[in-house]
């Protein structure tokens, strides 16, 4: 896979907010890290050490009434984003054309609004 966007920098991104998704309430689990180096199933790691190779990064949020938002950001430039607000509103949000961590960011930033609302 080709590698466009550096993932620690990612993983930095989503650790620079963190303190401020904590603060308005939102829950965010262990950034997840996947070795494409691994024995297939590839597992998910939340010690970056463990990685040799690693060809995606993840972060789980909940917010309040079960809502979640889950997304994996793979090396190349894409990312699976799902979410979850409620019965009537859950599934995929677009994630393509990445380019950089700075612009995974600024979408993440985009899917914690989508599903959690204007946060403070």
């Amino acid at each position: 896979m080709e590698r466009i966007v550096d993932l620690d920098e990612a993983a930095a991104e989503v650790a620079g907010r963190t303190p401020g998704w904590r603060t308005t309430g939102l829950t965010v689990g262990p950034v997840t890290w996947r070795d494409e180096a691994a024995p297939w199933p590839q597992r998910l790691e939340t010690d970056r050490s463990l990685v040799n190779d690693p060809d995606s990064v993840g972060v789980l949020i909940s917010g309040p009434a079960e809502a979640e938002l889950s997304v994996m950001l793979f090396r190349g430039g894409w990312a699976d984003v799902d979410y979850v607000v409620g019965m009537d509103d859950a599934g995929a949000l677009p994630a393509s054309g990445i380019a950089s961590a700075r612009e995974f960011g600024v979408q993440l930033d985009s899917w914690v609004t989508h599903v959690f609302g204007q946060l403070p």
